[in-house]
């Protein structure tokens, strides 16, 4: 008989060759599954990639659809486009004609006598468009910065009378724009520029189209080219980008806007600009049509970096990032930066004799340029502002206070004989002035050596009312504590100090305190 094969050696090599199978299993599964997921990523990706491909195909599309129907459109109002300046210019011809031949009495009664109201002001500047007088027509403006409002209400009306607007306003500006030629440098006249800038837009503009297309002659805008270069080569002559002064800037940026010349290879200049005279109320819209939008985030955290947060508010409501830039907190770090400025001032030994009025005057301006963007953006829920308007009433009668305990100037005109008392600087030149013949009594005089105190501190800008026109170079409020020009007004007695003001609960505690 054959013998029987031991069952222990006949299983054994097959349970290992099936633990070899099972790990091989395992090992192709989880291989199968890594390249399964792979791929399914792949897949997942083109799709993506596809549908954003078709979505940008059909975004171009749409672009495309929109140039070609506007394009169409621009053909179709070319003729009606063409028809209203004939027009217009057969009006502008007949009005010079009558003014020639003398028909309009009216006219000719307000150029010889005084504008006083709002009608005369518009025929006088209507003739002196008729007749395309740009150096009368400035000459007019120029001086008549108290009636700005009416002034922007009343040129574009007067500026359609123009055969050629465009040149008429260039020629206008060209004796302080781009560069100042007159002998003697006297006010600013960038208001003026601003003016006429923003009022020739409303006359250039297409009746039909609208602002996609302005009516300005080829050798005109090639014209407003040039000045802007000009203005660009004079940088240098006058130190650089930091030491031109705001209403240069500002006339330069609305003249690119108004005659549609803005460059995308001056962003950087342009933007250089803008953050440098942000405080103008109309920056932020002049940011947007210089084509600044995509760099305002970074614009607005450059103003906060710099201590002007009420500005970057101003450009975060314009461009829409609120969410971003929360308001109010950017409204209360404002504020506890004045507190520390007006604090540095009352500590500065340099300001001993008059700290607390610097002081006073530095949290007012913060105060007040609070309270009116809190206003103007409907904060007072998120910020209710009545402890800031009794901060500030605490600081103004302060100052009043202040000013009814200074003492009155002494008499310093004295006789060269024997150092007495002059009489009054008018008594020689009155019928009835009475001069007394008796010796005036001995007056002590002031040694020559002896020093005199400094004067009291300039107007703070913040304490004038806000401009209605963005033409001025004051600003409306202050970031920093700089230095204060030469004083006009001596302060006597030590410096007041003032104390930290509550917010939240109204009262004066004795610490420091932020205004929260």
């Amino acid at each position: 008989m054959g013998s029987v094969p031991d069952p222990g050696e006949s299983t054994q090599p097959s349970f290992d060759d099936f633990q070899k199978q099972t790990s091989l299993m395992t090992s192709c599964t989880l291989l199968w599954k890594e390249l399964s997921d792979h791929f399914t990523n792949l897949e997942e990706d083109l799709r993506r990639k596809s549908e954003a491909l078709k979505r940008k195909i059909q975004s171009l599309d749409d672009e495309t659809k929109i140039s070609l129907d506007n394009l169409k459109k621009r053909e179709k109002t070319i003729e009606s486009s063409i028809d209203i300046a004939i027009r217009k210019a057969e009006a502008s011809k007949d009005s010079a004609l009558r003014l020639f031949r003398g028909e309009s009495e009216v006219v000719n009664e307000v150029s010889f006598g005084e504008v006083d109201n709002s009608e005369g002001l518009l025929m006088k500047l209507k003739e002196c468009c008729a007749w395309m007088d740009y150096k009368e027509f400035w000459k007019f403006v120029s001086v008549r910065k108290k009636e700005l409002e009416l002034l922007r209400e009343k040129i574009p009306q007067a500026l359609s009378e123009c055969v050629d607007p465009p040149k008429f306003v260039l020629e206008a500006m060209s004796e302080v724009f781009p560069v100042d030629k007159r002998a003697e440098t006297g006010n600013d006249l960038g208001w003026a520029c601003v003016l006429l800038l923003e009022s020739l837009i409303p006359v250039v503009v297409d009746p039909v189209v609208g602002k996609d297309r302005l009516i300005v002659t080829p050798s005109m805008k090639k014209k407003a080219e040039g000045i802007a270069e000009t203005w660009k080569k004079s940088l240098e002559e006058r130190g650089g980008i930091e030491n031109v002064k705001t209403p240069d800037v500002h006339t330069f940026l609305q003249h690119l806007v108004t005659f549609g010349i803005v460059k995308k290879a001056d962003v950087g200049l342009y933007r250089r600009l803008v953050v440098g005279s942000a405080w103008r109320k109309q920056m932020p819209k002049l940011a947007v049509s210089l084509g600044l939008g995509d760099n305002m985030p970074d614009m607005i955290e450059e103003l906060i970096s710099r201590g002007q947060q009420v500005d970057a508010v101003h450009f975060t409501y314009e461009v829409g990032l609120v969410d971003r830039f929360p308001p109010v907190p950017l409204l209360k770090s404002f504020l506890k930066d004045a507190k520390k400025a007006a604090t540095a001032i009352l500590e500065d030994p340099n300001n001993s004799g008059r700290a607390g009025h610097l002081a006073n005057r530095k949290e007012q301006s913060a105060l007040r340029a609070v309270l009116k963007c809190i206003e103007e953006y409907k904060l007072e829920d998120e910020f209710p502002p009545e402890n800031l308007k009794k901060r500030l009433e605490q600081l103004e009668k302060t100052k009043i206070d202040k000013k009814r305990t200074a003492p009155a100037p002494a008499n310093k005109r004295t006789r060269a004989c024997n150092n007495g008392p002059m009489p009054p600087a008018k008594a020689g030149r009155l019928t009835n002035a009475y001069v007394s013949s008796f010796p005036p009594p001995p007056a002590f005089v002031r040694s020559p050596s002896h020093q005199q105190y400094p004067s009291g501190p300039m107007p703070y800008p913040y304490d004038r009312p806000a401009p209605s026109m963005y033409g001025t170079s004051s600003p409306p409020y202050h970031y920093s504590p700089e230095a204060v020009p030469t004083p006009a007004m001596a302060y006597s007695g030590a410096p007041i100090s003032y104390p930290a003001y509550c917010y939240s609960t109204g009262m004066s505690p004795s610490y420091p305190q932020a205004y929260y």
